[in-house]
Protein backbone atom coordinates (compact mmCIF):
# COMPACT_ATOMS: atom_id res chain seq x y z
CA UNK A 1 0.00 0.00 0.00
CA UNK A 2 1.39 3.10 -0.60
CA UNK A 3 1.58 6.36 1.35
CA UNK A 4 -0.77 8.40 -0.01
CA UNK A 5 -3.59 5.26 0.40
CA UNK A 6 -2.77 5.35 3.85
CA UNK A 7 -4.90 6.64 7.40
CA UNK A 8 -3.18 9.58 8.34
CA UNK A 9 -3.78 9.29 11.97
CA UNK A 10 -2.68 11.58 15.38
CA UNK A 11 -2.57 10.61 18.82
CA UNK A 12 -3.54 13.04 20.94
CA UNK A 13 -2.61 12.50 24.82
CA UNK A 14 -1.13 14.12 27.87
CA UNK A 15 0.76 11.01 28.50
CA UNK A 16 4.09 10.22 26.93
CA UNK A 17 4.06 6.83 27.81
CA UNK A 18 0.13 6.34 26.05
CA UNK A 19 0.87 7.96 22.52
CA UNK A 20 4.35 5.84 22.71
CA UNK A 21 2.07 2.92 23.06
CA UNK A 22 -0.57 3.78 21.09
CA UNK A 23 1.79 4.60 18.52
CA UNK A 24 3.77 1.47 18.66
CA UNK A 25 0.43 -0.98 18.77
CA UNK A 26 -0.39 1.36 15.38
CA UNK A 27 3.17 0.87 13.49
CA UNK A 28 2.13 -2.63 12.42
CA UNK A 29 -0.38 -1.88 10.05
CA UNK A 30 0.52 -0.90 6.47
CA UNK A 31 -2.50 1.03 5.96
CA UNK A 32 -2.28 3.24 9.13
CA UNK A 33 0.46 5.69 9.37
CA UNK A 34 0.95 8.24 12.67
CA UNK A 35 1.78 12.03 11.29
CA UNK A 36 1.90 13.26 14.80
CA UNK A 37 1.53 13.63 18.57
CA UNK A 38 0.16 16.15 20.64
CA UNK A 39 0.32 16.31 24.35
CA UNK A 40 -2.70 19.45 24.87
CA UNK A 41 -5.86 20.27 23.14
CA UNK A 42 -3.72 23.44 22.00
CA UNK A 43 -1.26 21.33 20.58
CA UNK A 44 -3.94 18.95 18.28
CA UNK A 45 -5.14 22.32 16.90
CA UNK A 46 -1.93 23.45 15.75
CA UNK A 47 -1.25 20.63 13.87
CA UNK A 48 -4.50 19.61 12.78
CA UNK A 49 -4.14 22.96 10.60
CA UNK A 50 -0.50 22.09 9.46
CA UNK A 51 -0.88 18.61 8.53
CA UNK A 52 -4.83 17.84 8.26
CA UNK A 53 -4.89 14.48 9.41
CA UNK A 54 -7.87 12.05 8.96
CA UNK A 55 -8.57 10.72 12.43
CA UNK A 56 -7.22 11.79 16.00
CA UNK A 57 -7.14 9.79 18.50
CA UNK A 58 -8.39 11.79 21.31
CA UNK A 59 -8.08 11.45 25.07
CA UNK A 60 -10.90 13.20 27.32
CA UNK A 61 -9.14 14.14 30.36
CA UNK A 62 -6.51 16.77 29.79
CA UNK A 63 -4.62 19.44 31.55
CA UNK A 64 -5.94 23.02 29.86
CA UNK A 65 -8.18 22.36 26.84
CA UNK A 66 -9.86 18.95 27.56
CA UNK A 67 -10.71 16.47 24.80
CA UNK A 68 -14.64 17.56 24.14
CA UNK A 69 -13.53 20.81 24.00
CA UNK A 70 -10.56 20.18 21.64
CA UNK A 71 -12.39 17.85 19.42
CA UNK A 72 -15.80 20.03 19.09
CA UNK A 73 -13.12 23.05 18.05
CA UNK A 74 -11.47 20.77 15.41
CA UNK A 75 -15.00 19.15 14.19
CA UNK A 76 -15.99 22.86 13.87
CA UNK A 77 -13.06 24.05 12.00
CA UNK A 78 -12.11 20.89 10.17
CA UNK A 79 -15.33 18.70 8.49
CA UNK A 80 -12.91 15.90 7.03
CA UNK A 81 -11.37 14.99 10.33
CA UNK A 82 -12.84 12.94 12.28
CA UNK A 83 -11.73 11.74 15.99
CA UNK A 84 -12.13 9.17 18.26
CA UNK A 85 -12.43 9.60 22.02
CA UNK A 86 -9.44 7.00 23.41
CA UNK A 87 -10.13 6.84 27.22
CA UNK A 88 -10.18 5.20 29.94
CA UNK A 89 -12.99 6.02 32.13
CA UNK A 90 -16.69 4.97 30.91
CA UNK A 91 -18.44 7.41 32.81
CA UNK A 92 -22.00 8.75 30.97
CA UNK A 93 -21.09 12.60 31.26
CA UNK A 94 -18.26 11.56 29.81
CA UNK A 95 -19.30 9.74 27.13
CA UNK A 96 -21.92 11.83 26.52
CA UNK A 97 -19.55 15.26 26.48
CA UNK A 98 -17.30 13.28 23.65
CA UNK A 99 -20.21 12.41 21.22
CA UNK A 100 -21.82 16.09 21.82
CA UNK A 101 -18.77 17.59 20.32
CA UNK A 102 -18.40 15.18 17.18
CA UNK A 103 -16.76 12.46 18.59
CA UNK A 104 -17.46 9.43 16.19
CA UNK A 105 -16.59 6.80 18.44
CA UNK A 106 -15.49 5.94 21.90
CA UNK A 107 -13.21 3.49 22.98
CA UNK A 108 -11.45 2.10 26.07
CA UNK A 109 -7.37 2.67 25.88
CA UNK A 110 -7.33 -1.22 26.62
CA UNK A 111 -9.18 -2.09 23.56
CA UNK A 112 -7.13 -4.53 21.68
CA UNK A 113 -4.94 -3.41 18.82
CA UNK A 114 -7.01 -5.33 15.95
CA UNK A 115 -9.83 -3.17 17.18
CA UNK A 116 -8.27 0.20 17.51
CA UNK A 117 -7.06 -0.31 14.08
CA UNK A 118 -10.33 -1.30 12.86
CA UNK A 119 -12.06 1.40 14.70
CA UNK A 120 -9.74 4.09 12.77
CA UNK A 121 -10.45 2.65 9.21
CA UNK A 122 -14.12 3.00 10.19
CA UNK A 123 -13.97 6.49 11.50
CA UNK A 124 -12.25 7.45 8.38
CA UNK A 125 -15.07 5.95 6.21
CA UNK A 126 -17.92 8.08 8.43
CA UNK A 127 -18.65 5.35 10.73
CA UNK A 128 -18.23 5.15 14.52
CA UNK A 129 -17.74 2.11 16.89
CA UNK A 130 -18.92 2.64 20.60
CA UNK A 131 -17.49 0.55 23.30
CA UNK A 132 -20.02 -1.92 25.13
CA UNK A 133 -19.06 -0.41 28.23
CA UNK A 134 -19.48 3.11 27.08
CA UNK A 135 -22.92 2.38 25.07
CA UNK A 136 -23.90 0.63 28.60
CA UNK A 137 -22.99 3.82 30.13
CA UNK A 138 -25.15 5.75 28.42
CA UNK A 139 -28.12 3.11 28.83
CA UNK A 140 -28.00 3.55 32.49
CA UNK A 141 -27.71 7.04 32.86
CA UNK A 142 -31.00 7.36 30.58
CA UNK A 143 -33.15 4.97 32.66
CA UNK A 144 -33.76 7.44 35.19
CA UNK A 145 -35.44 9.78 32.33
CA UNK A 146 -38.47 9.96 30.27
CA UNK A 147 -37.89 8.36 27.04
CA UNK A 148 -39.35 10.53 24.19
CA UNK A 149 -41.17 8.54 21.25
CA UNK A 150 -39.15 10.58 18.48
CA UNK A 151 -42.34 9.27 16.61
CA UNK A 152 -40.63 6.60 14.49
CA UNK A 153 -42.52 4.47 12.20
CA UNK A 154 -42.47 0.58 12.61
CA UNK A 155 -39.86 0.69 9.77
CA UNK A 156 -38.10 3.58 10.90
CA UNK A 157 -37.23 1.33 14.51
CA UNK A 158 -36.55 -1.42 12.55
CA UNK A 159 -33.71 -0.04 10.23
CA UNK A 160 -32.63 2.23 13.66
CA UNK A 161 -31.90 -1.43 15.06
CA UNK A 162 -29.82 -2.68 12.42
CA UNK A 163 -27.83 0.89 12.54
CA UNK A 164 -27.13 0.31 15.83
CA UNK A 165 -25.94 -3.36 15.53
CA UNK A 166 -23.13 -1.78 13.03
CA UNK A 167 -24.66 -2.91 9.28
CA UNK A 168 -24.27 -0.35 6.88
CA UNK A 169 -26.37 0.78 4.41
CA UNK A 170 -25.99 -1.42 1.78
CA UNK A 171 -26.34 -4.56 4.30
CA UNK A 172 -29.53 -3.18 5.81
CA UNK A 173 -31.11 -2.49 2.48
CA UNK A 174 -30.14 -6.25 1.63
CA UNK A 175 -31.27 -7.40 4.97
CA UNK A 176 -34.61 -6.31 4.54
CA UNK A 177 -34.91 -6.00 0.49
CA UNK A 178 -35.17 -2.53 0.13
CA UNK A 179 -33.06 -0.36 -2.54
CA UNK A 180 -30.03 1.64 -1.08
CA UNK A 181 -32.20 5.25 -1.98
CA UNK A 182 -34.73 3.87 -0.26
CA UNK A 183 -32.49 3.06 2.98
CA UNK A 184 -31.07 6.16 2.95
CA UNK A 185 -34.36 7.88 2.69
CA UNK A 186 -35.68 6.01 5.62
CA UNK A 187 -32.05 6.95 7.49
CA UNK A 188 -32.79 10.91 6.68
CA UNK A 189 -35.97 10.65 8.22
CA UNK A 190 -34.45 8.82 11.90
CA UNK A 191 -32.17 11.75 11.81
CA UNK A 192 -34.47 15.04 11.67
CA UNK A 193 -36.97 13.05 13.84
CA UNK A 194 -33.87 12.49 16.39
CA UNK A 195 -33.07 15.85 16.09
CA UNK A 196 -29.22 14.44 15.32
CA UNK A 197 -26.82 15.21 12.32
CA UNK A 198 -25.62 11.57 11.75
CA UNK A 199 -25.34 8.39 12.63
CA UNK A 200 -23.07 7.88 15.10
CA UNK A 201 -25.94 10.33 17.52
CA UNK A 202 -28.84 8.52 16.30
CA UNK A 203 -27.22 5.08 17.66
CA UNK A 204 -25.85 6.60 20.82
CA UNK A 205 -29.57 8.64 21.38
CA UNK A 206 -30.72 5.03 20.48
CA UNK A 207 -28.43 2.96 23.06
CA UNK A 208 -29.16 6.39 25.83
CA UNK A 209 -33.20 5.79 25.25
CA UNK A 210 -33.94 2.20 24.88
CA UNK A 211 -35.51 2.88 21.43
CA UNK A 212 -34.13 -0.38 20.30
Amino acid sequence: MSETERIRVMIVDDHLMVRDGIRTFLSVYDDLEVVAEAENGEQALALCTQLQPDVILMDILMPGMDGPSTTQQIREKFHDIMVIALTSFVEDELVQSALQAGAIGYLLKDVQPDRLAQAIREANQGRGIIDTAAAQALISASQAEQMPEFELTPREREILGLMVSGKTNKQIAESLTLSLGTVRFHISNILSKMGVSNRTEAVSLALQNNLV
